[in-house]
């Protein structure tokens, strides 16, 4: 079983440029609203990644981190496909689809990570919680209670960083001396690095496991 990891954060706020570290073959990265990376250095990455594709790639499992960038989108997407629909059945199709993705990364490989970055929505309380659409995921599933690590990435006039523990406000969370501070980068390579380790996995090399990658080739 790989491990999950959900990254919330305000559009702004730095997910995407907090992969700036990983070198080509570490990672493979689902651009699902197809923008340019925020950074100079190209890494391989599939626009307007869709559920299929990503699962394809999920279950040939030949890379060992993937993140699935926006992955709000997906179900936004799906929504504007289905507008003309009437019911709540396409709002059940929307949650089942991505439940489906959460549990499909969940059955990777045992040294694999699969990062979803999310946009975050708060509940009638004020809490933070991951963006979705209809009641289904929240009421049914939980999101975030599928993800053993969520972190928050913020913006703020000390710069760009990943929050490692909840003020109570928030689902920020991760296993008991994982990470030393509250508040540290927002490199998601030093992040992957720092899980490997906590949970005895392989490091990721340079050139990865030289095997498949999410690429605009046609291919994946």
């Amino acid at each position: 079983m790989g491990v999950s990891v959900l990254v919330l954060g305000h559009s702004g706020a730095g997910k995407s440029t907090s992969l700036r570290n990983f070198s080509d073959g570490d990672i493979g990265i689902f651009n699902v609203a197809g923008k340019p990376l925020p950074f100079r250095k190209k890494l391989p990455k599939l626009d307007h990644a869709a559920y299929g594709q990503i699962h394809q790639v999920l279950q040939s499992n030949k890379l060992r981190a993937y993140v699935i960038d926006d992955a709000n989108y997906l179900m936004a997407f799906q929504n504007f496909r289905m507008a003309k629909q009437t019911g709540y059945g396409k709002f059940t199709d929307m949650a089942v689809a991505f439940e489906g993705l959460l549990e499909a990364a969940n059955h990777t490989n045992d040294d694999t990570i699969v990062y979803f970055m999310m946009h975050p929505d708060y509940d009638e309380t004020g809490r933070m919680k991951p963006k979705s659409i209809g009641k289904m995921l929240d009421n049914q599933l939980t999101i975030e209670g599928m993800f053993p690590i969520v972190l928050l990435a913020e913006n703020d006039e000390s710069g760009y960083h990943f929050v490692t523990k909840s003020d109570g406000t928030n689902p920020v969370k991760a296993p008991m001396g994982m990470f030393a501070e509250a508040v540290i980068d927002n490199d998601l390579k030093a992040v992957d690095d720092a899980i490997r380790e906590y949970y005895e996995m392989e490091p990721l090399s340079v050139v990865g496991k030289g095997g498949e990658e999410p690429r605009n080739d046609g291919s994946k």
